[in-house]
């Protein structure tokens, strides 16, 4: 098991790093990485990022959805929680309310494949779970499905989840999903945004997932 004190702190740096970059605002959002085959660390409700300390992330058995401590977990915990239990591959799991994300998600509009990075690393289009009240059974239900074989969706009304195998790698899928919900957005005053070919699009985050992550990390 890694040391959770390191974890703890990938945790808040993640969560300053959001901030930074516009990804999240004051509260908003929340980030949560995997222990191990029964435990994960998620960031507090209503802590403010830029404050955190390694004693505000909170502990949670993502089977039960039981937490350690005084300190509450996000009301989005059982979003995570699910995202653990069906997705094996995945040990970051980041919620935003990042803007272009979130004005693509107010319009309920699919993402398609229109940037080779977001094929890569995202998947062949980016899904909007149907809208649900926050912190509820149905919207975990909804964007649990829009996630299938991608590693981002948008929340209608909402904003976004984007999940990764390790925490550097769900912050890419965050920030490479506003580059292309801009795009897409920008593109629709050029007449509409042109689409890779879907079975392309599929075969490019394949091997992103199965090969490209695996040389990276060998040229380290």
């Amino acid at each position: 098991m890694e040391n959770i004190d390191n974890l703890k702190n990938q945790i808040i740096e993640a969560g300053k790093r959001l901030l930074k970059e516009g990804l999240v605002a004051r509260t908003w959002g929340n980030v949560s990485i995997r222990i191990d085959e029964n435990f994960m660390l998620v960031t507090p409700c209503g802590r403010q990022y830029e404050d955190l300390m390694p004693a505000d992330i909170v502990l949670v058995n993502y089977h039960t959805s039981k937490y350690e401590g005084t300190v509450k977990p996000s009301s989005e915990k059982e979003l995570h929680c699910e995202i653990y239990r069906t997705r094996k591959e995945v040990n970051a799991v980041i919620h935003t309310h990042q803007m272009n994300a979130s004005t693509v998600a107010a319009a309920r509009r699919e993402v398609p494949p229109i940037l080779d990075d977001m094929a890569q690393i995202i998947g062949p289009s980016v899904r909007v779970a149907d809208y649900a009240l926050p912190s509820t059974k149905k919207i975990v239900t909804k964007t649990v499905k829009a996630l299938k074989g991608r590693n981002a969706a948008l929340m209608a009304n909402h904003g976004a989840v984007c999940i990764g195998r390790d925490m550097e790698e769900a912050f890419v899928v965050c920030q490479v999903l506003e580059k292309a919900c801009k795009a897409f957005i920008e593109a629709e005053f050029l007449g509409g945004a042109k689409s890779i070919n879907k079975f392309e699009a599929y075969l490019m985050h394949q091997f992103y997932l199965k090969k490209y992550s695996k040389m990276a990390e060998k040229n380290k």
